[in-house]
């Protein structure tokens, strides 16, 4: 296992970036091998890049129809769950390092290269680390000739991009270090299929929650109404998360598993007591209304006390899915459920009966 001083990558981090703070930093492997200075820079294929949020980390929907349009993921049920803020990946060949490092002995007073998601280096630290196989200090790994003609990458801290102002952004501050293929870095926060899982959790877009509703267009004071989810609308969401050049990756399922209704107003009653709505067997939530059940409770529904008086109630809709994952060496559990809610504006007017 590594040893590196995480104090020590600081204070070597600041005597070697004070003279450099309008610099930008080389990325590695990109089509024009620079980065625009500034934490953000863009991703092209498998790089070492400026940006301290860009991932290699692949994801795509294997199942469960089209998307939201919302722009938000899931919300954790657990307040105290977070996916990780940082973990490693390769980012760079033994050439991608070494043309950069060329690119500094042209112009070294001008950019850096990216050792960590903090730390850039410039033209004296990148020949003696990897070229002439001095180390800097103490615990910092060298290399000799940038480990040309071995089989690896160099590896090196990726900040999660929905977490970049996480304080556990900085757990990841190793410098740019050699991997040999089909290996992975036995230190923390090392890539594993439960982070792939993790880093997915925001990714999985479920459907907007918009529930059907009868009355459709007026509810009527103290008069249910009606409210379901057709079956398959809601049907079981999952994406799946690679790094590539890895063989790691994740399929992360998210399960709808109840539907809880808000009223907007607390003169109301909501169906059951709890306005928690369960998943039928089938996959719908509740049960559509049929002519001549007015009168009736239904399984799922709102009864208003009061008329909404031209302002319509805002009735919030959410939805729990369960989350579960599998992943490559036979891994799997489960994560925090999510919900994803939606509002619908309800008008309730004062007529004591309604031809439906």
């Amino acid at each position: 296992m590594r040893t590196t001083s995480k104090a020590g990558v600081f204070l070597l981090a600041t005597a070697l970036t004070l003279g450099f703070s309008s610099t930008a930093a080389y990325a590695i492997g990109d089509k024009n091998n620079q980065s625009p200075p500034g934490p953000s820079g863009g991703a092209n294929g498998n790089t070492l890049n400026a940006g301290v949020g860009t991932t290699n980390i692949k994801v795509n929907q294997v199942s469960g129809g089209k998307g939201g349009s919302s722009a938000k993921g899931l919300a954790p049920v657990d307040p105290n769950w977070k996916p990780p803020a940082c973990w490693y990946e390769p980012v760079a060949t033994s050439e991608e390092v070494k043309a950069a490092t060329d690119r500094l002995k042209k112009a070294p007073n001008e950019n850096l290269v990216k050792v960590t998601p903090t730390l850039s280096w410039g033209q004296e630290l990148m020949v003696n680390t990897f070229e002439k196989d001095k180390s800097p200090s103490d615990g910092i790994k060298s290399y000799k000739n940038f480990n040309l003609g071995k089989d690896g990458k160099f590896w090196r801290g990726v900040v999660n991009p929905a977490m970049k102002d996480d304080p556990g952004g900085y757990d990841c501050e190793e410098i740019l270090f050699w991997q040999d293929a089909g290996t992975l870095p036995k230190i923390d926060n090392a890539p594993t299929p439960e982070v792939l899982a993790s880093y997915a959790y925001d990714k999985v877009k479920v459907p907007d929650t918009k529930v059907e509703l009868k009355p459709e267009a007026r509810s009527t004071v103290n008069m249910p109404t009606w409210v379901w989810l057709d079956k398959g609308k809601f049907e079981p969401v999952k994406v799946r998360a690679e790094l590539p050049g890895t063989n790691l990756w994740a399929e992360t399922t998210a399960k709808p598993v109840a539907l809880h209704l808000d009223p907007g107003t607390k003169d109301a009653q909501t169906f059951p007591a709890s306005g928690d709505c369960k998943i039928n067997d089938d996959g719908g939530i509740g049960t559509p209304y049929t002519k001549g059940s007015s009168k009736q409770d239904p399984p799922c529904g709102i009864a208003y006390h009061r008329s909404t008086g031209g302002k319509p109630f805002q009735m919030k809709a959410s939805i729990t899915w369960e989350i579960t994952w599998e992943g490559s060496g036979n891994t799997g559990g489960d994560l925090p459920n999510g919900t994803f809610d939606g509002t619908q504006d309800v008008i309730v007017q004062e007529i004591q009966s309604i031809n439906r």
